[in-house]
């Protein structure tokens, strides 16, 4: 069989090791391992890079650990607000959806928005509407009801302040995506989020953007973001490595090297990004104290936290 592989992250940032318990970073470390192991599955069984990264990343939206599906953060209004995007590297299509609610996987209404609209963005009621026409599953207000999210939301309540999930401190870290090469040597990517904590008017971050959260290019590499998603909009990030691989001939590791470690903290931008080439080589990196990763080639398996 070809080279298989997948990586998974469920976000990155300041985190303090102190704050997290055994019984907390076991619990981490079983979500991860279980999307892992859930993508590469479906990678072993002949299945697509798509498949996989959609199978992996619907897991960690169904977990209440992870700012993404049930775990998303409140906005201002007390409401959850998603955004989810897919991209497959052999075609380079892609799709997208920013400012959803109800919907318990996102990362799949993103992927029907590829497959079965003329769309890659598409957002708000309008999203909600598209994935109720295509019998997505939805969920009321109760199913996304985290207290700790709720905790969060009510330390800003009424300030103009947003937070981002991955502050310093006991928190639940954040964004989520996969990236994966399949049997066939093709490439895939899907991010996940619920955002920022006391987000109004409609804010949008990175994942959704294709070439700023989430690119995918068999040329080149497959990448998923997570961090400061502000910073990650401007310097493009994701689009960043599959460009100084395409036009610098640089290798996935010196790529990705130069935008966590260069360019990001020129923007203040904190935060991380997993990365896969078309020749399976896998890349986790971030310029912060630790992201929730996972991995799973023919290395074998293994997840981390800190460095």
């Amino acid at each position: 069989m070809a080279q298989i592989a997948i990586a998974v992250h469920g976000g990155a940032g300041t985190l303090d090791r102190a704050a997290l318990t055994a019984e907390k970073e076991s619990a981490y470390k079983a979500a991860l391992s279980m999307s892992v192991r859930r993508g590469h599955g479906v990678l072993a069984a002949g299945g697509s890079s798509l498949d996989a990264v959609e199978a992996a990343v619907r897991v960690l939206e169904d977990s209440p650990l992870f700012n993404a599906g049930r775990g998303s953060v409140f906005t201002a209004e007390g409401t959850h607000e998603m955004d989810a995007a897919v991209m497959q590297g052999s075609d380079l299509r892609a799709g997208a959806v920013a400012g959803v609610q109800h919907v318990k996987n996102p990362v799949t209404l993103a992927r029907l928005v590829m497959e079965k609209s003329n769309h890659v963005l598409v957002s708000g009621r309008g999203a909600f509407e598209f994935a109720y026409r295509n019998k997505l599953q939805l969920e009321d207000d109760a199913y996304f009801f985290d207290q700790f999210r709720y905790d969060q939301w009510q330390e800003v309540k009424g300030s103009g302040e947003v937070r981002l999930d991955h502050n310093a401190g006991e928190r639940k870290f954040g964004t989520v995506g996969a990236v994966a090469r399949d049997a066939q040597g093709n490439l895939a990517a899907a991010t996940s989020t619920g955002g920022m904590t006391n987000k109004r008017w409609g804010r949008i971050g990175d994942s959704p953007v294709i070439g700023a959260g989430t690119y995918a290019s068999n040329a080149t590499c497959a990448i998923s973001c997570t961090g400061n998603g502000e910073a990650f909009l401007r310097a493009v990030a994701a689009h960043d490595v599959h460009a100084l691989m395409a036009y610098k001939s640089l290798s996935l590791q010196e790529a990705v090297r130069i935008v966590v470690h260069e360019k990001l903290p020129a923007l203040d931008g904190e935060g991380g990004l997993i990365a896969i080439d078309r020749s399976g080589n896998v890349v986790l990196d971030f310029n912060c104290t630790g992201m929730y990763r996972a991995r799973m080639d023919a290395n074998g398996e293994e997840v981390a936290i800190f460095r």
